[in-house]
């Protein structure tokens, strides 16, 4: 049977896992603001790179496709189905990547490491999430895929691809050179990497394609296809701020050194727990095996998967989306054991395969939970500072408003409102946002945040239903809804 055949059934599954009831969840507030700016870029043709706490512009020009053939050209008319498509299909593909990259250690072991990314908690979840970090994953899969063809066959086409992989990937997040800086280190650490590079002809003009592919790539993206050239400076700019934000700026997202290895092992809250469990097993056998081989693609594992850890454990910043980067890695360790155990005899093999389908397993379960059962519970450990699902019910809410008293406004007033704007797309000349009460803060709808409700209910003339709905857990919006005259 042809290797890629057996790929079909895990990418079919991964595919249904990141693609089944994709706008049940409701909208996290990273979410809803891209979702906002993609709606923009759908509707005027506008967008411009900003370095602030946004990230590279590939997500919002690959939701234009998916959006078009959806027939969906407004903001109004998007829905989550066609922005979380995306991560979906970057998630999706990563699979069928991890797969070609892995083939150097046989069918079963990259077989073994596609069927694990497939269903991995962190890696199914934020592949239904929109934002970044999987196309991250995608790209750099494809980076790393590519430049493993070009050093088997010195073929050009394939540096190329790999510059274009790499010019995506900046494209995607400012946190690229890190994952460039790991491939290359450990490529060095290979046993006879450094001597046959050495040896190899036309070195020079193939890394002067790879760069050129790379930078040509990322200066289409960031500069909006050559309508902003000031976003090829903010694109250089965004280095002094994500370096900000990674080191002692981390304010609010500090976690400790081994947060993101315990994401991966047993955690409990409120009554809930999630483990991974053999999962963390298999990753210790893998790198017990990888340590005692000499073999030049094991050691590269090794080296790249001890770098990825230590690099993104080490930053105060965290945030547990940046989880998915350690899965493809671990991944490989395992499928380094699954193939020193097909070396050895049916007993290694037998045992190496249970161990295998109970990870698979458990790791299913994991899944159900997290990415479908409680996507947006605040136990949830990959549901980080969630929407709550009373952001849902905001939009009815002003859509009866709006009908009782259509010449008055919706006004938000709140410290923060995201994702209520994305609820409110399609009513915007209707409504306002303030993040202090305004003189007059009468209107159809009126919210406010718990802490400026007091204010806000002392400037009200009319006459106004109150009731309590949640934005995010421990962020509670006091609603007045205008009572019509008798």
């Amino acid at each position: 049977m042809r290797p890629w055949l057996l790929l079909v059934p895990v990418v079919a599954a991964a595919f249904w896992l990141r693609t089944h009831d994709l706008a049940a969840r409701p909208m996290h507030a990273d979410e809803a603001n891209q979702a906002v700016k993609t709606g923009e870029l759908l509707e005027h043709g506008r967008y411009a790179f900003d370095p602030r706490d946004h990230h590279g512009p590939v997500l919002y020009y690959a939701a234009l496709p998916i959006a078009w053939v959806r027939g969906q050209r407004t903001l109004a008319s998007l829905d989550e189905t066609t922005l979380r498509l995306v991560p979906a299909i970057a998630g999706t593909a990563s699979v069928a990547l991890l797969f070609w990259l892995a083939l150097s250690l046989g069918v079963w072991p990259a077989l073994t490491a596609a069927a694990l990314l497939a269903v991995s908690p962190p890696a199914v979840y934020y592949s239904r999430y929109f934002v970044q970090e999987t196309l991250l994953v995608a790209f750099t899969l494809g980076l790393l895929a590519c430049a493993r063809q070009w050093w088997h066959t010195t073929d050009r086409r394939w540096v190329i691809a790999a510059g274009l992989c790499a010019g995506l990937m900046q494209s995607s997040k400012a946190s690229t050179p890190l994952f460039l800086s790991a491939a290359v280190v450990a490529a060095l650490a290979a046993p006879g990497f450094v001597a046959q590079l050495s040896r190899r002809s036309h070195l020079t003009r193939d890394l002067a394609l790879a760069i050129g592919a790379a930078l040509v790539t990322a200066a289409l993206f960031y500069s909006s296809f050559g309508t902003h050239p000031a976003g090829l400076i903010d694109a250089i700019a965004t280095y002094r701020l994500t370096a900000e934000r990674l080191g002692a700026g981390a304010t609010g997202h500090e976690k400790p050194w081994p947060y993101y290895l315990q994401l991966f092992g047993v955690q409990r809250w409120g009554g809930f727990s999630v483990a991974q469990s053999i999962f963390p097993l298999l990753i210790g056998a893998g790198a017990l095996v990888a340590l005692s081989l000499r073999r030049p693609v094991v050691r590269w594992i090794l080296v790249y998967t001890g770098l990825i850890v230590l690099l993104l454990s080490s930053s105060a910043y965290k945030t547990p989306w940046h989880a998915i980067h350690f899965v493809p890695p671990f991944a490989l360790l395992i499928a380094v054991g699954v193939h020193a155990a097909c070396a050895k005899s049916r007993v290694a093999i037998t045992i190496t395969a249970v161990l295998t389908l109970a990870s698979l397993g458990t790791l299913l379960y994991q899944t159900r939970f997290v990415a479908f059962l409680r996507p947006a519970d605040s136990r949830n450990p990959f549901a980080y500072v969630h929407s709550a699902a009373d952001v849902k019910k905001y939009r009815a809410l002003a859509g009866a408003a709006l009908a009782r008293h259509p010449d008055r406004p919706i006004r938000v007033i709140s410290e923060e409102s995201w994702p209520l704007p994305w609820y409110f797309r399609g009513l915007e000349k209707n409504t306002g946002y303030w993040s202090t009460p305004p003189a007059d803060c009468d209107g159809a709808l009126v919210i406010a945040s718990e802490h400026q409700s007091a204010a806000v209910r002392d400037r009200l003339r009319d006459r106004y239903e109150e009731s309590i709905l949640g934005l995010r857990p421990g962020f509670i919006m006091v609603v007045f809804m205008r009572v019509t005259a008798p």
